[in-house]
């Protein structure tokens, strides 16, 4: 646990420096079992068996991959810096494809699209309930 405080004390500053506005990183010291420093919900530092190694970890859809693993705290620091720097530009990259599709004008239905979905609505029901009223009748005097 207190090997994991010295990573919280190194990653502070970095995560200091996030704007207030990107809610991506929650990040904290979980005690428990195997205690964690989560850099967000996917990413987190643990210390490895050996009790000397921290390991940077992410979870993927293909399972827990392996982004650093040290003794030194410095190596751990710096990839974690990485990881949230990438995480941000992901975002950024987002928010801006977002931004685009929004600015795009929205192809307008052509003129008489309207009435003529409305027309083949109302034949159907006409349709629709004709044939049903034949139906019933066929069953009532069959």
């Amino acid at each position: 646990m207190v090997r994991l405080e010295l990573v919280a004390a190194a990653l502070a500053p970095v995560l200091a420096e996030l704007p207030e506005d990107v809610d991506l990183f929650d990040h904290g010291l979980v005690t428990g079992d195997q205690p964690r420093f989560y850099v967000d919900v996917l990413a987190f530092v643990e210390v490895d068996r050996d009790r000397r190694t921290y390991r940077f970890l992410v979870d993927t859809r293909h399972g827990r991959q392996v982004l650093a693993a040290s003794e030194d705290v410095d190596t751990i620091r710096r990839a974690v810096t990485d990881y949230v720097a990438r995480r941000l530009v992901e975002r950024e990259k987002a928010l801006a494809a977002d931004g685009e599709l929004a600015a795009r004008p929205r192809p307008q239905a052509a003129d008489g699209q309207g009435g003529s979905l409305l027309f083949a609505f109302v034949m159907g029901a006409i349709v629709g309930a004709t044939l049903f009223y034949l139906a019933l009748w066929w069953k009532v005097l069959g």
